[in-house]
């Protein structure tokens, strides 16, 4: 079975490193055969978690179609900047309009629900942004979502690419690699994603 994998940044500003690791882990999980979906949150606006918004208009559509993808996806790989030593608003917000979900057509539907998923992070200093997955990673296992243990965190991201968006540092290389690999194979053993 072909794992099918999604991919996306924590953020969207012009030229982030989040954004480039995520090409960096396509690029990785492609080469070791995974089928993947590259997409930016940029597409999936959404207004701040407020539940009487809910109440009144319901989980907003663009929730929806992201709750769907993920749904249709064995697993996914986030590549998260880090702010103030946690996780960045546009992230947070998009998880948690997503875990809000528990219907679709009148069908009970919970996009999380048996999915697995590889962190990353990446930032201009030393600490590259892992401190910021100790949160992603505690509100995405409360979501129900598997994280597998190895990530790759990037730091002094603003060094770390060539020209070609590749990693200079073969450490890093290596250490993408594996994510991609054991994402890969625990997506593979525990898919759960829906035919549409």
């Amino acid at each position: 079975m072909t794992a099918r994998i999604l991919v996306f940044a924590g953020s969207i500003r012009t030229g982030a490193y989040s954004g480039r690791t995520a090409d960096a882990a396509q690029r990785a999980l492609a080469l070791q055969g995974a089928e993947v979906t590259r997409i930016s949150l940029a597409d999936y606006p959404l207004p701040i978690m407020d539940q009487d918004l809910e109440k009144e208009k319901g989980v907003p559509e663009n929730a929806m179609r992201l709750g769907r993808l993920i749904a249709t996806h064995d697993g996914f790989l986030i590549a998260s900047p880090e702010y103030n030593s946690s996780i960045p608003p546009l992230l947070k917000n998009t998880v948690d309009w997503v875990s809000r979900i528990r219907k679709d057509g009148g069908v009970p539907f919970h996009p999380y629900a048996g999915k697995v998923a590889a962190l990353c992070s990446s930032s201009d200093g030393n600490f590259a942004g892992v401190r910021g997955l100790y949160h992603l990673r505690s509100v995405l296992m409360n979501c129900q979502v598997e994280i597998i243990t190895p990530q790759c965190s990037v730091p002094r991201a603003q060094d770390a690419f060539d020209d070609n968006g590749e990693f200079r540092d073969e450490q890093l290389r290596k250490r993408m690699e594996l994510v991609a690999r054991t994402l890969i194979e625990r997506a593979r053993m525990l898919s759960t994603r829906v035919e549409v």
